[in-house]
């Protein structure tokens, strides 16, 4: 695997004159702790066992006693912490958390390897002389304890290789165990997700998703409640993304009053020599603010300084980590979302079909509220924001035929500014709303390719083809000539491939993936042009599913992710559609609904969807969005 850490080996290196600075820095009446600090995290951790050694072998003195003696409070934790090589530091965290911190033990437990596992009870074996599992036996209880031994075991899958029928049998597993039934068969959960390998358990959750219409983490949620919930969720969230889960957790242990400096210790450690850089990645993707300036504004002293130094970098300044195609990518989640939220159909909506349905009374009051001087909006957005898609096409229809009038051009005459545009977005269909926007994308001086990329990117077959119909029926000329008139070159071709709407789906295919991987490798090493050509070619045309497994094989054969090859390697609109595409992989960033938008919302602003809606928006603007927000979290 490609070094994603922060914190590498010193060049030159000399643990002797390393043990010798550190022996002066503590000498006499207080301590240089700049000089600490600064030699400290300029070292790997391989590097600081050595200089332990030398400094013994040198003045015969315990280097990390000294360095309790010499330094206080979190400087002092955070210094001592990271001479300990990564087993013991682990093996540390665990034994002070067995009993009294269960988050401790679910961040560890969930997020290490086989490998860390094992190296793990060893050293807590060796450091304090008893047996991590009989620990946690005693000091924990139920389904909680036995999926905690079922990762202290470190038998995860690491194979890589992956059985379809049984990716297909273990989502009707764990749908039979949860959602099928009443109650939850707990056993059955913490075997499918405490032993299948990364890369199965993707694809079970994928094919869980279309069996149940719920994400796994919903069922969780749904099904099993208190620690066992947390770890399991846990246990999701790393098979989803290790950076992003620990992403999380460092904003969890910064957001708010006071900080949860163990975590944070924890984690920046722990990490900086595994994937910092892609953790500072997802914390700006994710947060929209950079991991140092968050470090920056919530510690302090030399305990801030070092922290820094672990974490590598401003991303807020350094477009090197956080490209204009991430900020592309985020800005597309939004307005996804928001589309979605708005106009489209949702696994969990807000905006229900109404009982007792009456399209002819709905289209008699709409025309009440408009008819004579002035405009009841009240009326039209208590109808209009309360009516599914599917019903608002019939009052369009029956307001026709009964009044022989057109409602949207009534509705526009009747309202204005952000009301209007409103309104009229709900009373499209999906399809003739995203025609729309893509002929506004077009239309006038400069195309706006970031709107384009965001429709083309996220939507399905089915919704691509129902908008080139609804394209043509609107402006009387294909989508694929629209773009062909208005954008150039490869970024062009890239656009008509996607507008044809014929991607591929369904499952991985196994043996292509692996051929296509080994395609996109070879491929980076071709002039820059047949590079791009390559990508394009299967890029936008396999289903997202094999396209996640052709991405987990490149690392294999190129040792590179493939959005660190995007990035590097392009530029302009084509990096960024690839890079789109690349990120529509993971369906929790795009498969998501309003109850979903709501919780994370809240969780990452610290303030409801709801109100921070009501104090930025106004009027019967704001009331509108308020009814398709769906209530107060």
């Amino acid at each position: 695997m490609v070094f994603r850490g922060t914190i590498t080996a010193a060049p030159d290196f000399d643990p002797s004159a390393d043990a010798e600075t550190l022996y002066n820095a503590m000498k006499g009446i207080g301590s240089d702790k700049e000089a600490i600090l600064d030699l400290i995290t300029s070292r790997n951790n391989a590097q600081r066992q050595e200089v332990i050694t030398a400094y013994k072998n040198s003045f015969g003195k315990d280097l990390i006693e000294d360095l309790k003696y010499e330094l206080t409070g979190k400087f002092e934790r955070l210094i001592v912490s990271l001479m300990r090589a990564p087993a013991y530091h682990d093996a540390k965290e665990i034994h002070d958390g067995v009993g009294t911190n269960e988050k401790c033990l679910i961040e560890v437990l969930a997020s290490r390897n086989n490998k860390q596992m094992h190296e793990m009870v060893t050293a807590y074996k060796d450091a304090y002389g008893s047996d991590l599992e009989e620990d946690v036996i005693v000091d924990t209880s139920g389904h909680f304890k036995k999926m905690l031994i079922v990762l202290l075991q470190g038998s995860r899958d690491e194979s890589g290789v992956v059985d379809a029928s049984l990716v297909e049998q273990d989502a009707l597993d764990l749908f039979a165990a949860g959602e099928e039934q009443w109650g939850t068969d707990e056993a059955k959960f913490i075997m499918i997700l405490g032993n299948r390998s990364v890369t199965h358990l993707r694809m079970v959750f994928d094919e869980y998703q279309k069996i149940t219409e719920l994400s796994i983490e919903d069922s969780i949620k749904n099904e099993l409640s208190g620690d066992f919930e947390r770890l399991m969720l846990a246990v999701v969230q790393c098979v989803r993304s290790v950076p992003m889960f620990f992403a999380r957790c460092l904003y969890k242990s910064m957001k708010g009053l006071g900080t949860a400096d163990n975590t944070l210790i924890r984690i920046m450690i722990s990490r900086s020599e595994i994937d910092m850089l892609d953790i500072r990645e997802c914390f700006r993707l994710r947060y929209e603010k950079s991991l140092y300036n968050m470090i920056k504004d919530d510690t302090s002293g030399d305990y801030k300084r070092t922290l820094l130094n672990l974490c590598g970098g401003d991303d807020d300044l350094a477009g090197e980590f956080f490209p204009e195609a991430a900020q592309i990518a985020y800005k597309m989640w939004e307005l996804s979302a928001m589309t979605k939220l708005l106009l489209l159909p949702q696994l969990r909506p807000t905006v229900r079909p109404a009982a007792n349905f009456d399209p002819a009374a709905d289209a008699q009051a709409l025309r009440k509220a408009m008819k004579g001087f002035g405009t009841d909006e009240d009326a039209i957005i208590d109808i209009v924001a309360q009516r599914s898609n599917a019903q608002r096409q019939e009052i369009r229809q029956t307001f026709k035929s009964l009044l022989g009038r057109d409602l949207m051009k009534d509705l526009k005459s009747e309202l204005s500014k952000n009301l209007e545009r409103l309104i009229i977005g709900l009373m499209l269909t999906p399809a003739e709303f995203d025609a729309k926007m893509m002929k506004k994308a077009m239309e006038g001086a400069g195309t706006d390719e970031h709107a384009l990329i965001e429709i083309l990117v996220t939507r399905s077959n089915d919704e691509i083809q129902a908008m080139n119909a609804a394209y043509q029926a609107a402006y009387k000329k294909t989508l694929e000539e629209a773009i062909q008139s208005d954008t150039s070159g490869l970024f062009c071709r890239i656009l008509v491939s996607l507008v044809q709407g014929a991607r591929e789906e369904g499952p991985a295919d196994l043996e292509r993936a692996d051929a296509d991987a080994q395609e996109l490798a070879a491929a980076c090493n071709a002039e820059s042009d047949d590079m791009k050509v390559k990508f394009m070619s299967i890029l936008c045309t396999r289903s997202f599913p094999h396209l996640r497994k052709v991405f987990q094989e490149f690392v294999r054969f190129s040792n590179k992710d493939i959005e660190q090859i995007i990035k590097k390697e392009m530029s302009g609109d084509v990096k960024n559609t690839f890079y789109a595409i690349a990120l529509r992989t993971n369906p929790p960033i795009y498969e998501i609904d309003l109850f979903t938008i709501r919780k994370e919302f809240k969780e990452t602003h610290d303030v409801s969807l709801h109100e921070f809606i009501q104090g930025d928006t106004s009027g019967d603007y704001r009331k509108t969005l308020l009814i398709l927000c769906g209530g107060e979290d």
